[in-house]
């Protein structure tokens, strides 16, 4: 089950399009690791790299994990052995304090979001956000998608770990209980993801497979100066770029090594903004408008190689191509072969069709 053709999508405060600029999430997650005042620094950061939006993770470990859940990370960075034992960890935060960090993002003016991990937060985030992001592994969670969707808000949807078939049977189930627009980000559940196996080849795939629906990336490889991972996915088609985001990667702890940072964020954008001039508004192949005198004036025109008394037949001896365009153009050489002057000609004369007869 496919949606009709989505060449634009507003989220939150942007319109996020085909040929438009990308709209960049901060993944803050459980960054923050409990603290509001940490939480509350990483979306005023999150604003000055500018972010369109700062997102965060709402869960609780009772819900999420069994106690028999192991580590599917790199132990060597966050040593915690199950994932209920890390979660534990960071679900300090309930619904009162989701309700005040999105009023916080409204003063500091970033657009807020929180991944929900059980019903409860479906419910309480709906009224906090423009849009709901659902993770790669409950792509195949049928009650959460159908609960999601009914909400009728778009739906980001992560595809890390997922089969063509898995993806089409989570679209429909979103499609069938009310969601209006699905976008698909490409991911990969390395924590982190080393460049060679990012695979942002499949960002091109997931367009080609689901053209009618926007696509973008969420990023687990480490950033490097130029942010070639987010810049690369962007030249690829991703219209949503998500990204860990810390104020600082030295920290240890599973999503601050692979996160970036505020000044990762402005050179991200720094590029983004060349990478944008440089690829223009549209595909489409058209002369510019500043392309005007060249066009006039370097290509070519028929022009006479010698004098030619009225009434001479041309043929190619008669004739050569020079600079500038306002003559006719070599485009109709076969059409002037044959043709006569109508007029006395001088050497090296720029033919105009005035100037000939059958």
């Amino acid at each position: 089950m496919r949606t009709t053709s989505m060449n634009s999508l507003r989220l939150g405060s942007t319109l996020v399009g085909r040929h438009a600029p990308p709209y960049v999430i901060a993944e803050i997650g459980v960054n923050h690791e409990g603290s509001m005042d940490l939480a509350r620094r990483l979306i005023r950061e999150a604003k000055e790299g500018g972010c369109h939006a700062a997102k965060f993770q709402t869960y609780k470990a009772s819900t999420l994990a069994s106690r028999h859940s192991p580590a599917y990370w790199d132990t060597t960075k966050e040593p915690t052995p199950s994932q209920f034992a890390l979660f534990s960890k960071y679900d300090y935060f309930g619904e009162p304090q989701y309700r005040e960090l999105a009023a916080y993002c409204a003063e500091v003016g970033i657009d807020f979001a929180s991944t929900p991990f059980d019903d409860a937060a479906i419910d309480f985030l709906d009224e906090l956000m423009p849009y709901f992001k659902v993770a790669s592994a409950d792509l195949t969670n049928v009650p959460l998608l159908r609960r999601v969707a009914a909400k009728k808000k778009p739906v980001l949807l992560s595809t890390g770990a997922s089969t063509l078939g898995e993806i089409d049977e989570a679209i429909a189930q979103l499609q069938a209980h009310g969601c209006p627009a699905v976008v698909l980000l490409h991911c990969v559940l390395n924590y982190p993801t080393p460049n060679e196996h990012a695979h942002l080849g499949m960002i091109k795939g997931l367009a080609r497979t689901y053209p009618e629906l926007l696509v973008g990336y969420s990023d687990h490889t480490l950033p490097d100066e130029s942010m070639t991972s987010l810049v690369t996915a962007y030249l690829l088609g991703a219209r949503v770029l998500e990204k860990h985001f810390t104020y600082d990667k030295t920290l240890p702890g599973n999503d601050h090594y692979h996160a970036m940072d505020r000044d990762d964020a402005q050179r991200l954008f720094a590029r983004l903004t060349t990478v944008g001039e440089l690829l223009g508004p549209s595909e489409h192949k058209e002369p510019l408008e500043t392309e005007g005198r060249a066009r006039r004036y370097a290509r070519r025109s028929i022009v006479a190689t010698r004098a030619l008394p009225a009434g001479t037949v041309l043929d190619e001896t008669c004739l050569t191509y020079k600079r500038p365009g306002t003559g006719i153009s070599p485009r109709f050489w076969d059409d002037v072969i044959g043709m006569k002057t109508a007029v006395d000609i001088a050497e090296d004369h720029v033919l105009t069709w005035a100037d000939l007869t059958r």
